[in-house]
C-alpha cells in the first residue's frame, strides 16, 4: 500500500493543492461565518475531533497545548468511531484535515495529523 499524505490547512483558507484531496473537517463546531456550501469538503468527522468539554478546558488555557494534547491522544485511543474514520482515509492517497483555530501551530489538526501519520 502506498504512503498517504496527510496536510493540515485552515478552512478559512483557498485550498491550495491542485491535486485531488480528501477534505475533512476535524472540528467539532462548524467554523463560524462560513457557509457550508462554500467550504469545499468531503467529509466532517466530528466523532473524531476532541471532545466539548477538552476543547472547553483548552479554550480557557490556551497556553496548557501540551495537557491537551495528551488529553486528545488519549480520546483518540479509546474512540469508537476511529476504525470506521480510518478505514475511510485509508481509501486515499491525499488527505487535507481543516480546522478552525486561529491558532496555526497548537490544535487539534495537527495533534490528529501526527496521530494518523503513527497509525496509518
Amino acid at each position: 500500500m502506498s504512503k498517504i499524505k496527510i496536510d493540515i490547512q485552515r478552512a478559512y483558507d483557498a485550498p491550495a493543492e491542485e491535486v485531488e484531496s480528501f477534505r475533512v473537517l476535524v472540528d467539532r463546531l462548524w467554523p463560524r461565518g462560513i457557509k457550508k456550501e462554500n467550504l469545499e469538503l468531503d467529509f466532517w468527522a466530528k466523532d473524531i475531533s476532541p471532545s466539548s468539554e477538552l476543547r472547553k478546558a483548552y479554550h480557557k488555557h490556551p497556553d496548557d497545548f501540551m495537557t491537551f494534547k495528551k488529553n486528545y491522544l488519549k480520546e483518540l485511543e479509546t474512540n469508537s468511531n476511529l476504525d470506521s474514520f480510518m478505514d475511510e482515509l485509508k481509501k486515499h492517497k491525499k488527505i487535507v484535515l481543516l480546522y478552525a483555530s486561529k491558532e496555526r501551530e497548537k490544535n487539534n489538526a495537527m495533534v490528529l495529523k501526527e496521530f494518523l501519520d503513527k497509525k496509518i
